[in-house]
C-alpha cells in the first residue's frame, strides 16, 4: 500500500500539473449544469412571453367580425400577419401561428354552413407551434359558443350537447412537471465526469508509454498491482472532482433561471446534491478504471484517442434510451452503467425516494466493473515490465 500511495501522489501531481487542460475541464463542468438551466429557462421564458402577449395574427379577419369581437371579448387583440409569412415561418423569423380568414366567413356563417379557418404555423418552429394550439382552443371556444346561441334560439337547452362531463386530473408533483425541462441536466453532468477522467486516464498509460518514462517506473520493485491501484486512484479522484464541482454548480444555478414558473419547479438543495453525488462517485470509479484498461492497450495518446472514442459513444448513447423509451424505467436499467445513474438522477430531480435497492445495484456493478479493469491494467502492466 505504501507503493500505491507514492504512485497515487506521484500521478495526482502530474494530472494537476496540466493547469490548461485541468481549467478547461472544470470551468466546462462547472458551467456545464447553469448554462444548460438558463438555455432551457430562456426557451421557457419566451413561451411564456409569447402567451402573455395575447394577440392574434391574423389574415382576412376583417372580413369576420364576429369572430373579431369573440377574441376581443377574450381579451385578445388582432394583429394583420406580415406579408410572406408562411416563409417567415418556415425560417423561424415568426414566432405567432397565423390564422387564416376566407373572404365568404360571415356569408357561410349565415347560411348555417361551416366557413374555413386555417391556422399556419410550422412544427419546427417552437415558438410558432406552441402558439398555434392556444390559437386552435380560442377557435374551438367560438365554435361552441355559436353552437350553444344557435340551440338556446330554437328552445334546446345547452346540456343537448354534452353527454359526458370530462374532467382532467394531472397526477404529476410539481417537480415532476419540471422534469422534461431539467431531464438533459444528468446527461451534461456525466458527460462532465467522462471527459474529466479522459485526459488523466490516457496521460497515466499511453502518455508514459508513448513519453518512454512508463518502463523505467516498472523496472521498480513496486507490484503491478500497487502500480495500478496509484494510477487509477490518482485518476478516479479527478473524475470524482469534477462530478463534485459538477454538482454543486447546480446549487446556485437555480437563480439563473429566468422563467419564474420553471424557477419555482426546479428544486436542487443539499439533500439532492448528495444523491447525485451517490451515484455519480461508482460511474467516476469505473470509468476511469475502464478508460484505463483501454489505454494501456495503446502505444500512442493518439491511438488511445481511437479506442476511447467507442467508450464515449457508448456512455453518451447510453441515456438516450431512457429519453427515448415512451414505457419508463424498465428493470435492468440499474444494471447498465451510465443509463442507472441517468434514470435514477431523474428520478431525484422528480422529488422520487430513492431505496437502498435503488442505489446497491449500480454500486455492485460499478465495483465489479473497477475490480476486473484494475485487474486487467494490473496484468498489462506486468506484461511490459517483463517485456
Amino acid at each position: 500500500m505504501n507503493a500505491a500511495w507514492t504512485v497515487f501522489v506521484k500521478e495526482l501531481v502530474d494530472a494537476l500539473r496540466d493547469r490548461r487542460t485541468l481549467a478547461v475541464v472544470l470551468l466546462s463542468s462547472v458551467a456545464m449544469g447553469p448554462l444548460v438551466l438558463a438555455l432551457l429557462s430562456g426557451l421557457v421564458a419566451s413561451l411564456e412571453a409569447s402567451a402573455e402577449r395575447r394577440v392574434v395574427v391574423a389574415v382576412g379577419l376583417e372580413a369576420a367580425p364576429t369572430l373579431r369581437n369573440y377574441l376581443e371579448r377574450q381579451g385578445l387583440r388582432a394583429e394583420a400577419a406580415p406579408p410572406e409569412h408562411e416563409a417567415r415561418l418556415r425560417e423561424g423569423q415568426l414566432g405567432d401561428a397565423v390564422l387564416v380568414v376566407e373572404p365568404d366567413f360571415e356569408a357561410r356563417l349565415a347560411r348555417g354552413e361551416a366557413p374555413v379557418l386555417r391556422i399556419v404555423s410550422d412544427s419546427s418552429n417552437r415558438r410558432a407551434e406552441a402558439g398555434a394550439g392556444r390559437l386552435a382552443r380560442l377557435i374551438d371556444g367560438f365554435d361552441r359558443e355559436r353552437a350553444l346561441l344557435t340551440l338556446a334560439l330554437r328552445g334546446v337547452p345547452s346540456e343537448a350537447l354534452r353527454s359526458v362531463d370530462v374532467q382532467a386530473t394531472d397526477l404529476a408533483s410539481p417537480r415532476g412537471r419540471a422534469a422534461p425541462f431539467t431531464a438533459m441536466l444528468p446527461f451534461f453532468v456525466i458527460m462532465a465526469v467522462l471527459y474529466g477522467a479522459l485526459n488523466a486516464a490516457l496521460d497515466t498509460t499511453a502518455g508514459e508509454r508513448e513519453r518512454g518514462s512508463l518502463e523505467p517506473l516498472l523496472t521498480n520493485p513496486a507490484a503491478p498491482w500497487a502500480l495500478a491501484l496509484g494510477k487509477w486512484a490518482a485518476v478516479a479522484a479527478v473524475a470524482m472532482l469534477i462530478a463534485l464541482l459538477g454538482v454543486a454548480s447546480l446549487l446556485p444555478a437555480r437563480w439563473l433561471i429566468r422563467s419564474e414558473t420553471l424557477r419555482a419547479l426546479f428544486v436542487f438543495g443539499p439533500a439532492e446534491a448528495a444523491a447525485f453525488l451517490a451515484l455519480l462517485l461508482p460511474l467516476a470509479s469505473s470509468l476511469s478504471a475502464l478508460m484505463m484498461a483501454l489505454a494501456i492497450r495503446a502505444r500512442t495518446v493518439k491511438e488511445a484517442q481511437a479506442s476511447s472514442a467507442l467508450l464515449i459513444l457508448a456512455v453518451s448513447l447510453a441515456p438516450l434510451v431512457a429519453i427515448v423509451d415512451p414505457a419508463g424505467d424498465r428493470p435492468w436499467y440499474p444494471w447498465v452503467p451510465a443509463l442507472a445513474q441517468h434514470a435514477l438522477m431523474n428520478r431525484v430531480l422528480r422529488g422520487e425516494p430513492l431505496g437502498a435497492a435503488d442505489v446497491a445495484v449500480p454500486l455492485l456493478v460499478g465495483a465489479l466493473l473497477t475490480l476486473l479493469c484494475l485487474a486487467d491494467l494490473a496484468r498489462r502492466l506486468r506484461g511490459a515490465g517483463r517485456g
